[in-house]
């Protein structure tokens, strides 16, 4: 029902139209019958009784603050600030929206060509482990290097474009994911289907120029890719999933540079990575846990609830740990790799600590803010190596 605010320039008036902007919301079904109208309008048909009060100290403030109590607004401000809430919702313009062909923005945003944190999430552990496998005293090899990084950015958008296209039906309830291309039908799933498979294609290309033992290694992971999306629907702990898919170039990169695997040196570095995904991507989690609960997926983030800073303070301990432990089996001089080893803790520490799990936009700086632990751990293994 409309409010009906009529102004005055006297204080009397504005006080009795307060009152009956007010009581027109709170008694609706009271009606006055002698036809007295607050506005000048002839046709108006609103009839309205607006109770009297003698006690003259009941001011329309305390109206004001009736009606507060009922959920109504009474503040001036109140229509700009939900204008400025709605807008503050909307997804900001990216320079895909700016820059690139129209024919092409959809196939950029389905990859989150303007979202690299993904990429470098992907890329770090590659460069761990490259890095690790380099001989004492040496830099990595920077050609492996730089084909691991085109390979982390082929293959993260490879798994964007999976994860959407089996997710396209959970997309469309979700307030932050109903925009992308496919959810909304900017693409449809067979040029979605398409476009994964150039995606594919050349993340092959780059595959092929590593060894036989590293191109089997590197092609059975493709298993983990395709299956975890789904994982959300089967299990609370999707988290684990990704942290096993997207620390797979732990393993790979040592492969590339050694042609086989050293245990002792590869699996904690890969366990650690493990651990680490299972921080970063619970805290992302909390974004949408809400409206998970509503479409019934699961996440670590429903799983662990208030405890949530317990449980990845766990895992952020486990990461560092296996870290240690490989570094040190890697023989990698002590106090070079342990400073930095030591900085990276303190950047996993803050982000524990200091997130705000009901803040979405806070868990989304938080989850950003893991490409910098990734570069600490990256600096310390190579200042450790070169130390060697």
């Amino acid at each position: 029902m409309a409010l009906l605010l009529c102004f005055s320039r006297s204080s009397r008036n504005l006080h009795r139209h307060v009152s009956l902007a007010i009581s027109q919301s709170i008694f609706p079904h009271l009606t006055n019958p002698s036809g007295n109208h607050c506005s000048s309008n002839s046709n108006s048909n609103t009839q309205l009784y607006i109770p009297k009060f003698h006690n003259s100290r009941f001011s329309y403030f305390n109206w004001i603050q009736v009606g507060q109590g009922y959920g109504i607004s009474t503040s001036p401000h109140s229509f700009r600030d939900l204008e400025k809430e709605k807008r503050d919702k909307r997804p900001s313009a990216s320079w895909i929206d700016l820059h690139l062909p129209q024919i092409v923005r959809p196939y950029a945003h389905l990859a989150r060509l303007d979202k690299p944190i993904g990429t470098w999430l992907l890329a770090w552990p590659c460069m761990w482990s490259i890095t690790l496998a380099a001989s004492p005293g040496h830099l990595p090899d920077f050609k492996m290097m730089a084909l691991f990084g085109c390979g982390a950015f082929l293959l993260r958008g490879a798994g964007c474009t999976i994860n959407d296209l089996l997710d396209r039906d959970i997309d469309t309830k979700v307030e932050r994911t109903k925009s992308r291309p496919i959810a909304s039908g900017a693409l449809t799933p067979s040029q979605g289907v398409s476009f994964l498979g150039l995606q594919l294609l050349l993340g092959l290309g780059i595959l092929l120029q590593l060894n036989n033992y590293s191109i089997i290694l590197g092609a059975s992971s493709l298993l983990l890719v395709f299956s975890y999306p789904l994982m959300k629907r089967i299990t609370f702990w999707p988290q684990a999933f990704l942290g096993l898919t997207f620390n797979w170039g732990a393993l790979l990169g040592w492969s590339a540079i050694r042609g086989s695997l050293d245990p002792a040196i590869v699996l904690p570095l890969y366990l650690s990575g493990v651990f680490w995904t299972l921080v970063y991507d619970t805290i992302y989690a909390h974004q949408d846990k809400e409206e998970d609960k509503i479409v019934g997926v699961k996440s670590t983030a429903l799983r662990f609830g208030d405890s949530t800073k317990l449980w990845v303070s766990g895992f952020g301990i486990a990461c560092i740990s296996s870290l240690a432990l490989s570094g040190f089996n890697a023989n990698l001089a002590g106090l070079p790799y342990y400073v930095f080893l030591a900085a990276a803790s303190g950047q996993l520490a803050w982000q524990i600590w200091t997130v705000d799990i009901s803040s979405a936009p806070d868990c989304s700086r938080k989850f950003v803010s893991n490409k910098w632990f990734g570069a600490l751990v990256f600096g310390g293994i190579l200042m450790g190596r070169l130390s060697s």
